[in-house]
Formats: structure tokens, C-alpha cells, sequence
């Protein structure tokens, strides 16, 4: 009997070591699960309200405004397509002012609430690759604050009619894509020294 209680012992061990870990992985999945639950977009988007001068409070960090420092803006406006001309723009840390164009395509009209925007050359920008999601996740009534995000929830913007909102209504936004299951641990606030937008 002596000789059976260490191995007993070490049996039980990993019996406690396995309920750890499928404790661990229950709670990862659980966890992973709560950021997998399908997206909510506001109900519907008009367009003619949507257009226009947007600038950007709050966002997620994303690859390709790494180089942005100050005054990031979108603009808005319909096309000959039928579809919405994206004109982004910011300051680069450098001091130089950088500008990207692009399309977005409404992917579910009429609600208009999910779009894939493309920057590829205007000439295959028509190709359906390379284009990224842009949903409207959260939008007031007067179209003067919105919230875009995409399904996977690795990307995010705060977006306002003015360079500097009001506080508590940024905070309300990032608390309700926070109640989506986004991370907002890397938020980057967008520093504006502009009052409107250059042309």
C-alpha cells in the first residue's frame, strides 16, 4: 500500500492539473465566444446624411495610419458609381500631409449600415479583393457621432462632425463598442490642431 501512494498521489495531481486547464480553456472559450457573437450595426444608415467631413477622435491602432500624427479626417461623397468616394487624410509625424482615396460599396442596401471599402488603383478597384469591412456600429440622430468597426472587432473609429467633441460622448461610444467585446487597452486618441477640415 506504501508503495501505491505516491503514484496516487501524482494520479490525483493531474487530475487537478487537467480540471485547471479545462477550467482555463472554459473560461478562454467563454471569453472567445463573447467576442465572436455576431456584430450589431445600427439599423440603418442614410447615405445623404452620412456624407461629408468626418474626423477621427478615437481609433484602434491599424497598420497603415501608423505614420499618422495629427488631423485625421474622412470625407464622404457619392460618386458617378453610385457608390461613396473616401477621402482620408492626416498630418504624418513627419509634418507632411498625407492623403489616401478609395471606394466603399454598401453591401447591404437599403439599410447601408455594412460597407467594403477598396484603395486599389481606381482602374481595379471594381476587383472584389482587397477590400476591408466598415461598419456603422453606432450613429446618433443627427449624424454627428459615429462609431465604425468591422466583425472580427480588430479595428475601430470614433468619428465626429467636429475635432473636438465632446468628452463624454467619446467615452460613451468606446464604453458601448466595449459592451461589442472590443479591447480598448490600445485606443489611440486623435490629436486635432485643426478647427476644419483643409482642402
Amino acid at each position: 500500500m506504501a508503495k501505491k501512494l505516491p503514484f496516487a498521489g501524482a494520479r490525483l495531481a493531474k487530475i487537478a492539473l487537467g480540471g485547471v486547464v479545462l477550467i482555463g480553456l472554459g473560461a478562454a472559450t467563454m471569453a472567445y465566444s463573447k467576442t465572436n457573437e455576431p456584430m450589431k450595426t445600427v439599423e440603418k444608415v442614410e447615405l445623404d446624411k452620412y456624407l461629408g467631413v468626418w474626423y477621427e477622435v478615437a481609433r484602434k491602432p491599424l497598420y497603415f495610419q501608423n505614420k499618422c500624427g495629427s488631423n485625421v479626417t474622412a470625407a464622404y461623397t457619392l460618386n458617378e458609381n453610385g457608390n461613396v468616394q473616401v477621402d482620408n487624410r492626416c498630418i504624418a509625424k513627419d509634418g507632411k500631409q498625407m492623403r489616401a482615396l478609395g471606394e466603399a460599396f454598401v453591401q447591404n442596401a437599403p439599410f447601408n449600415s455594412k460597407l467594403k471599402v477598396s484603395f486599389l488603383p481606381e482602374v481595379i478597384r471594381w476587383l472584389p479583393v482587397g477590400r476591408g469591412d466598415y461598419w456603422v456600429l453606432k450613429l446618433d440622430d443627427d449624424y454627428q457621432t459615429a462609431l465604425v468597426g468591422e466583425p472580427r472587432r480588430k479595428y475601430l473609429w470614433v468619428l465626429s462632425r467636429t475635432p473636438h467633441p465632446d468628452q463624454a460622448v467619446v467615452t460613451e461610444y468606446l464604453n458601448y463598442a466595449k459592451s461589442l467585446g472590443y479591447d480598448l487597452s490600445d485606443v489611440i486618441y486623435t490629436r486635432h490642431t485643426q478647427t476644419k477640415k483643409s482642402d
